[in-house]
């Protein structure tokens, strides 16, 4: 079972450096994502996995928390400690948290 954590588990942990694994494809990226965060769409989550690090926790977003946990299972079922966020990028916007616009994984 893919452990879950809820939006507002991600926002502190996102305050602490936490590693957040964007899975939707580019277009829904570019169109608001949590700052930092890394796109790595699902289908291609198999061919770069080794990409993300092992010895620490990486947080699954998605919109509304579908495809992440289908990449957090993956991803926990490989060795890596994953969570799925659940709500997605929808939670985190209905929040009122920060959201970057385009292509840039991080902005002030």
């Amino acid at each position: 079972m893919v452990q879950e954590v809820d939006v507002r588990h991600l926002a502190a942990a996102h305050r602490g450096g936490a590693l957040v694994v964007d899975v939707r494809e580019p277009g829904e990226y570019l169109s608001g994502h949590v700052p930092g965060a890394r796109l790595l769409p699902l289908s291609t989550l198999p061919g770069r996995a080794a990409e993300l690090p092992r010895d620490e926790p990486v947080y699954v977003i998605c919109a509304s928390g579908n495809r992440s946990r289908t990449a957090a299972s993956w991803l926990a079922s490989a060795g890596y400690d994953a969570r799925s966020v659940n709500g997605g990028t929808s939670a985190w916007i209905a929040l009122g948290r920060p959201v970057v616009v385009g292509p840039r994984e991080n902005a002030a």
